[in-house]
């Protein structure tokens, strides 16, 4: 555990962050693991399969962290305040109804994913590889979700590391696992669906093994919660709008994917590679607005409202400075990350047209993930959720349609990304300017 509420801010933030960032890059190494060893053993053809479905399998893993957000916040603010018992009933809470949902989840999924396919246009000759891919990731949603419910508890007691470093482990299995089906055993997509769902029913495992032994006054004990309808409302009223906020992100990339497989195979291949790379290249600020909704919560329930504002301002001049930087490093090269994942002349040329583009405007995404901490750290989420659905679905799904329809084709797809971006960094600094005036006169 870790006090967030002593220490500099700008020393207590990077600390904090630095283990949430390795942890979300090996995260994120899950399917990237799947996409290049897909891409490079079993073509380009399977490469698309597998990146619509991951689309799926991001609204999932979104949805399980909105869900939980609300109980790691007040998990945050009772662990700030020194109340166990409250903290306890929370942990307890959450974890609990996290696993309820999930359960929904996997049945539903399993039963529908083929009419998921069909509905986002998916072409007929990926239809059996992405329907098999997509119902093996449905039954990992149940290991996932309690895996995430865990992290984000953890995080709110302070604890940032332990989750890192079972991630590492799991991260690197998932890679043995991937080439181990897929090259020796020759499971197909297949292989890479199992792989990644046993190295996360490990992550789960391991987490709860380690919460036994180090945190046994705090150990969740499937076998006799302690389900508290108050603390579950409070959780709710907390991380019900960043569920839909997740939720509304997530479908909102999906409906980018309906416009993506209007143009074929290779755009679609060249959209799955490039959006991992897209992906590892924003978990700076991610994982900094992560930081702040803790740092902020913690500080809040110690009474020190001063640590907040300071905090904000540190987060946001590293997010921008580290954004900057990568920008540069990704834009000067798109072909040489490209290359990774498959280097079909028609890929790589959609895939590089992608990685000039949306890059170019990170820092705007920095600043507008550190000011979404800050306010679901106030616990004011109904706000960012109005904000990730305006920018999304109000600005840049509308204009990704307008400007695909035109000569620019694909490209204006990508040139609506940080438009939407822009948007909701504007409604979000709004908003931030009256809250932090109201919560500190």
């Amino acid at each position: 555990m870790k006090d967030l509420t002593r220490e500099h801010e700008l020393k207590t933030i990077f600390l904090f962050s630095l283990p949430i960032l390795v942890g979300n890059l090996f995260q994120q190494l899950y399917n990237l693991a799947d996409t290049v060893i897909v891409g490079n053993f079993l073509g380009k053809e399977c490469l698309a399969a597998v990146g619509f479905s991951f689309q799926i399998h991001y609204l999932l893993i979104a949805l399980s962290m909105g869900i939980s957000m609300g109980a790691s916040i007040l998990v945050s603010r009772y662990f700030g305040s020194k109340d166990m018992e409250s903290t306890k009933k929370i942990m307890d809470t959450g974890f609990a109804f996290c696993f309820c949902l999930s359960l929904i989840i996997a049945v539903l999924g399993i039963c529908f994913s083929y009419r998921i396919l069909l509905v986002f246009r998916v072409p007929s000759d990926l239809l059996e590889a992405a329907d098999i891919y997509l119902k093996i990731m449905f039954i990992g949603v149940i290991p996932t979700f309690a895996y995430n419910a865990l992290t984000n508890i953890l995080r709110g007691m302070g604890d940032s590391k332990t989750p890192t470093y079972i991630l590492i482990v799991a991260a690197l299995l998932n890679i043995v696992l991937d080439i181990l089906f897929i090259k020796a055993f020759g499971m197909g997509v297949a292989g890479a669906a199992f792989a990644t769902v046993l190295s996360q029913l490990l992550s789960f495992i391991v987490c709860m093994v380690y919460m036994k032994i180090h945190y046994s006054s705090l150990f969740i004990n499937v076998l006799h919660l302690q389900l508290d309808k108050t603390e579950l409302k409070k959780s709710l009223k907390i991380g019900t709008p960043a569920m839909i906020q997740q939720v509304f992100v997530s479908v909102g990339f999906m409906s980018l994917q309906f416009l993506i497989n209007g143009f074929g195979t290779d755009c679609m291949a060249a959209y799955t590679a490039a959006s991992k790379v897209d992906a590892f290249a924003e978990m700076p600020a991610l994982n900094l607005g992560q930081a702040m909704t803790n740092f902020t919560a913690q500080n809040l329930g110690a009474k020190r409202k001063d640590r907040v504002l300071k905090g904000g301002k540190y987060a946001l001049v590293m997010g921008i400075a580290v954004s900057a930087c990568i920008s540069v490093v990704i834009v000067m090269f798109p072909s040489v990350f490209m290359s990774i994942f498959n280097r079909d002349t028609s890929v790589l040329d959609i895939g590089n047209s992608y990685l000039k583009i949306v890059p170019a405007f990170y820092i705007i995404f920095a600043a507008m993930q550190v000011l979404n901490g800050l306010l679901l750290g106030y616990g004011k989420s109904f706000v960012p959720m109005i904000a990730s659905v305006c920018s999304l679905c109000c600005l840049q799904v509308p204009v990704a349609i307008l400007l695909s329809g035109t000569k620019l084709g694909y490209n204006g797809i990508w040139i609506a990304a940080p438009i939407g971006w822009f948007g909701g960094l504007l409604i979000r600094a709004i908003y931030f300017y009256h809250v932090s005036k109201k919560e500190n006169q």
